[in-house]
């Protein structure tokens, strides 16, 4: 069984910061990719960043410059932080991984709870 746990949402007011993470856990072998993705009321949910195994990553064109997703493969854990952030950032993010449980196993993917940030003065 694995579990993605995020943390650190919240209300905070236009230009400010947050940070959220991800832990992973449970009977893993190794994690191929982690990202966010985010839904706000109304919209289809979308892809914020991802970071490969590699330390590849990419951004939603909106959130370049501002936000920087990064990991610590030693905790199976992703983070998030989100600086300047506007209004149009408020949503619910949820944390997504790729991960082999087994050598030879096939890839799955797995979806953490998700976690509210709220962008308003």
């Amino acid at each position: 069984q694995v579990q993605l746990v995020e943390s650190g949402g919240g209300l905070v007011q236009p230009g400010g910061s947050l940070r959220l993470s991800c832990a992973a856990s449970g009977s893993i072998f190794s994690i191929n990719a982690m990202g966010w993705y985010r839904q706000a009321p109304g919209k289809q949910r979308e892809l914020v960043a991802r970071i490969t195994s590699g330390g590849s990553t990419n951004y939603e064109d909106s959130v370049t410059g501002r936000f920087t997703i990064s990991r610590d493969g030693a905790k199976n854990t992703v983070y998030l932080q989100t600086n300047s952030l506007k209004p149009e950032d408020t949503a619910v993010y949820y944390c997504n991984a790729v991960i082999k449980l087994q050598t030879m196993g096939p890839t799955l993917i797995y979806w953490g709870q998700g976690t509210q940030v709220t962008v308003s003065s």
